[in-house]
């Protein structure tokens, strides 16, 4: 692969912005020599703009999503790509969500440019659990954990039951609840189903991948390969 095609693919601007990039003398190897577009050091000897370059594919990040912003490039409003380098969106292939966590969700969102790992992160079938923090409008009344451990909830305007979520009070508004699938808005309207109302939602854990303390909102970090291992933890 030549130096202006792995350039565009981690994002770092058009072949004709790369192109403008080496003319500038903005690509270098770590010892400081300016690279053209025949050169070809090892990835990780080569530097944009002084900075080591991003991993290539397969990358996959933790990122502690804030409020208010939504997955999608195609969405309105604040995305979690205005908070993140522009060359993540610029990526081929883009780092995607895995698992969209809506406008009003926070916490632990994964991002990654691998296919399978996206597909066995999400699908039912892995069973791979995410659980999340609830904070509620009213009072937990007792009846919820059944329910939703029951498999035979079905959501208003579905057919199919949920699969059975564990819910573990523990607060007289608080709860965390562990789900093996991700509807859209699924926990939202599976405490509407149970007579509450969701008032803040937060996702803390995927397998056994939890989000850490000291990541604050907005931030993110590259994961290895260890803890991507974690986060495809079966229940």
């Amino acid at each position: 692969m030549k130096l202006v095609k792995l350039l565009a693919n981690l994002g770092y601007g058009s072949r004709s912005q790369i192109d403008r990039h080496l003319r500038r003398g903005e690509v270098t190897d770590i010892h400081g020599k300016v690279l053209g577009e025949r050169d070809f050091p090892p990835h990780d000897q080569i530097l944009f703009k002084g900075e080591p370059l991003d991993l290539p594919a397969p990358l996959t990040l933790m990122f502690h999503k804030p409020d208010g912003y939504t997955c999608s490039t195609d969405d309105p409003g604040d995305t979690i790509y205005d908070l993140l380098p522009v060359r993540y969106a610029l990526r081929n292939p883009i780092l995607s969500p895995v698992g969209r966590l809506d406008k009003d969700t926070t916490g632990l969102l994964l991002m990654t440019d691998d296919g399978k790992l996206l597909h066995r992160l999400i699908s039912p079938k892995h069973h791979v659990p995410k659980i999340y923090r609830v904070t509620l409008d009213r009072v937990i009344e007792g009846h919820e954990e059944a329910l939703f451990a029951s498999g035979e909830l079905i959501l208003r305007g579905e057919d199919k039951p949920l699969l059975p979520a564990k819910l573990e009070v523990i607060g007289e508004k608080e709860a965390f609840i562990t789900l093996e699938e991700g509807r859209y808005h699924q926990v939202r309207r599976m405490f509407a189903a149970a007579g509450n109302h969701v008032v803040a939602l937060k996702r803390v854990k995927v397998g056994g991948l939890a989000l850490p303390e000291d990541l604050a909102e907005g931030e993110w970090k590259v994961l290895t390969p260890e803890e991507i291992e974690l986060a495809g933890k079966k229940s």
